[in-house]
């Protein structure tokens, strides 16, 4: 049955039973559905009506949403008082009028009805905020300062959060009193309203140390973004109860790896070592790969303590000069890490692979391992580059190494013959002191080892995905959805501005397309600007249990199966595996997990952009901080973003800053959308995403996290023969008339990209990090 008839059919059902819940096997009986493949397409269905906004799903049970006809989605605050409320990844979001936005702040979770239509497919509609559901600010935390004008209140916070600071919070007697300069949480009882739109009151609930103290700027943003940095003692108590070795009685219907030669693959400074491979050369000239994963899931069960604390979490978050765990450490860094020479459980993904790249064969199994050696990326990239002082040291290991070598280069180039596009940003690492102060900042290399590794995890999650979408039963995916057609025709328009035309139709854009325009951009000055903007024109890999597939990996089958010490959903992807072995593939055992994948899809990805957030913010504090003692001194940056209101440049550190708008004093600057530039009225000086300038620091905030820049000479930039559309001057500029309009834009369309771009000399710079988004 079609999805869209089933889609019909569900929702009229719920919504003439709106006062119930159902099920999805309630809806297949009632459908009289039987075969496994008919149960999964009214499962897709269900979860459809889910996203449409029609169906709401509560613990598994699914039931008519009495908000269809309004629009739920969250608000963003502009200074001016208006708004936008995001509710669609591919729509325009709403305009809201600031008499219409009933005071919401940033992030807050709005329900919204509609004014005014949207004037044109690329303008959202003008909505009215009609309820705020759930407030993004019901905990605040900054630093308290005692004494305060308002009757009643015993003090007032300064807001550690950026989209906040700009709110005053009182707060109450109501709560804990606070020593001045600690660094507080607090709970808000009192939101802005017409009376105090820019107020709230609040509770001390927690006071975390003083504002100077070491590592209390990184905590508050921990506390701040929601991450749960402790685990409850119920959760500390259980894991005390894992054992700290393997017993034999565990080894019970698992095959027994322990004689193979695994080796584990990592950072120096990894702990939590998830994954061990092993490599030989078959004598019918195709290769085994093992990769072999922590069985987490035997130790973490599934409704324990540390199961709902590693839900909750979602992922582990990598900060600065800490880690937060989604498992207590003795978990993570303990029983399931797979330490050398030591046994332990694993899940195998056992593949043959021919010297064109394709996985012949394959299986899944539990086993028992043992990792031989510990290796470092830094050893295998020596050994690979031929250093023979440290070949000789793994002198038992390097042939093996060189197999990994072969067929790390056969699998890269199958996935590059299919169009996976390589996104390969310059990744920082900040170097602190005893006090966690940043006092230097390292580009990480990645040699072959990394990719190596990174090409025998790919292996394994597609591998993994592809197993379970031909048995068509209910799975968790890693997915990547196509870019939308809108963005796909503005980034295609954006290159071919810049002369170099994508060749394809956007509404059927691939990632061939898109790799061959990276193939012929190569070397040029507008590859960094073409890249930046191809990434931005994509959308957000996330989990989900509908099998897509993954654009930019160019993959028809994907998930992630490869770290479930850090990632829940990888976690689950093994509880899955395990099910399916033990209980078959038919609708009952299906059942099981059908109506539960959907939301665990949503809550995870969910929990990953928060640590995603919260990471990136840490960056951003400890870069500024980086960066205190070097106000006057100038550095070479290139052009990270042009934007209406000035330029981010990113330094060869990766810092990141902004130039702004008025500090461009050279010329008067308008933005030109379709070449992402400001462009000077006057003197026609351009600047592009990609292009290098010489930056003086001017000033570093390190509680807003900002550095700012001024160009230290303007006057180099190249110049442009585009012409800028004015608000009063017409299109090309003031004193022109209609025919010399046309004899420009005729111009401006037809010259080559050498004279419009003039002398730009873009060079690799920081891109957003795409390796975590896929």
């Amino acid at each position: 049955m079609a999805l869209e008839q089933l889609k019909s059919q569900i929702g009229g059902f719920l919504k003439a039973n709106r006062e119930q819940a159902f099920t999805a096997q309630n809806m297949a009986d009632g459908l009289r559905i039987n075969s496994a493949a008919a149960y999964q397409e009214v499962v897709n269905a269900m979860h459809a009506l889910v996203r449409d906004g029609e169906a709401i799903e509560t613990d598994g049970q699914f039931s008519y949403n009495v908000n269809a006809g309004y629009v739920i989605g969250e608000y963003r605050a502009n200074d001016k008082g208006f708004g936008f409320v995001k509710y669609d990844s591919e729509l325009p979001d709403f305009f809201i009028n600031p008499e219409n936005t009933l005071q919401a702040m940033q992030g807050d979770t709005v329900r919204v009805s509609t004014v005014k239509p949207a004037p044109a497919p690329d303008r959202g509609p003008e909505g009215k905020v009609e309820e705020i559901l759930t407030h993004a600010f019901e905990r605040v935390v900054g630093t308290f300062s005692l004494g305060s004008e308002a009757k009643g209140m015993i003090g007032e916070i300064k807001l550690s959060d950026k989209k906040a600071m700009g709110f005053k919070v009182l707060v109450s007697g109501d709560g804990l009193t606070p020593n001045d300069g600690q660094i507080v949480v607090a709970e808000v009882s009192r939101f802005p309203d017409k009376i105090h739109p820019r107020e709230l009151v609040a509770a001390v609930t927690e006071t975390l140390g003083y504002k100077d103290e070491p590592g209390m700027d990184i905590l508050q943003i921990v506390y701040a973004k929601k991450v749960p940095s402790e685990f409850p003692q119920a959760v500390l108590d259980d894991a005390t109860k894992i054992p700290v070795d393997v017993p034999e009685s565990d080894w019970a219907g698992r095959e027994d790896l322990t004689e193979q030669t695994l080796v584990t693959i990592d950072g120096a400074d990894t702990k939590d070592i998830d994954d061990a491979v092993v490599a030989w050369k078959l004598d019918n000239g195709n290769y085994h790969l093992g990769v072999h994963i922590a069985d987490v899931s035997h130790y973490v069960t599934e409704g324990s303590t540390i199961d709902a604390e590693a839900y909750t979490r979602g992922t582990s978050v990598y900060l600065t000069d800490r880690v937060i765990p989604m498992l207590p450490r003795n978990i993570s860094n303990g029983i399931a890490s797979l330490n050398p020479n030591v046994v332990r459980l694993a899940m195998s993904a056992e593949m043959e692979i021919n010297p064109e790249g394709r996985v012949v064969n394959h299986r899944l199994h539990t086993s028992v391992i043992k990792s031989h050696a510990r290796m470092t990326y830094d050893a295998v990239n020596k050994i690979l580059e031929g250093d023979v002082f440290v070949q000789e040291e793994y002198a038992q290991l390097t042939p093996m190494f060189k197999v990994m070598g072969e067929l790390h280069e056969i699998l890269y180039n199958m996935r590059k013959q299919r169009g996976a596009i390589e996104f390969d940003a310059p990744e920082a690492q900040i170097i602190v002191d005893g006090e966690g102060k940043a006092i230097d900042i390292k580009l990480r290399e990645r040699g072959t080892a990394e990719r190596m590794i990174e090409s025998f995890m790919l292996a394994a999650n597609e591998t993994v995905a592809e197993h379970f979408d031909k048995l068509e039963v209910p799975f968790l995916y890693r997915i990547h959805e196509t870019p939308d057609e809108e963005r796909a025709k503005s980034f295609f328009e954006f290159a071919k501005a810049l002369g170099h035309p994508v060749y394809g139709d956007p509404s059927k854009v691939t990632p061939g397309m898109l790799q061959q325009l990276m193939a012929d951009v190569a070397g040029d000055p507008a590859e960094q600007m073409i890249s930046t903007m191809m990434l931005r024109a994509m959308k957000q890999a996330k989990y989900s249990p509908d099998p897509v597939g993954h654009f930019g990996l160019g993959a028809s089958y994907y998930t992630h199966f490869t770290s479930p010490i850090r990632r829940y959903p990888d976690l689950t992807v093994h509880r899955l595996i395990k099910w399916y072995q033990s209980h078959g593939y038919g609708v009952e055992a299906q059942a099981k997990y059908a109506d539960k994948l959907g939301q665990i899809g949503e809550d995870t990805s969910t929990r990953e952009r928060r640590a995603i957030d919260t990471e990136r913010d840490v960056d951003a504090l400890k870069k500024a901080e980086y960066m205190l003692d070097k106000v006057g001194l100038e550095f070479d940056g290139v052009v990270n973003s042009a934007l209406k209101f000035g330029l981010f440049i990113s330094l060869e550190n990766t810092v990141e800053g902004l130039v702004h708008i008025s500090n461009l004093t050279d010329d008067h600057y308008e933005y030109d959308e379709s070449h992402a530039a400001l462009i000077g009225r006057s003197k026609h000086r351009i600047f592009q995403i990609g292009q290098k300038v010489r930056v003086k620091v001017l000033r570093v905030n390190k509680e807003e996290r900002t550095v700012d820049f001024i160009l230290v000479d303007p006057e180099s930039a190249p110049t442009t023969d585009i012409r800028v559309a004015s608000k009063t001057n017409g299109k090309f500029g003031k004193g022109r008339n209609r025919e010399e309009r046309r004899k420009n834009e005729r111009r401006g369309k037809s010259e080559g990209p050498r004279q419009r771009r003039g002398n730009l000399d873009a060079k690799q710079g920081q891109k957003r990090d795409a390796k975590r988004n896929f």
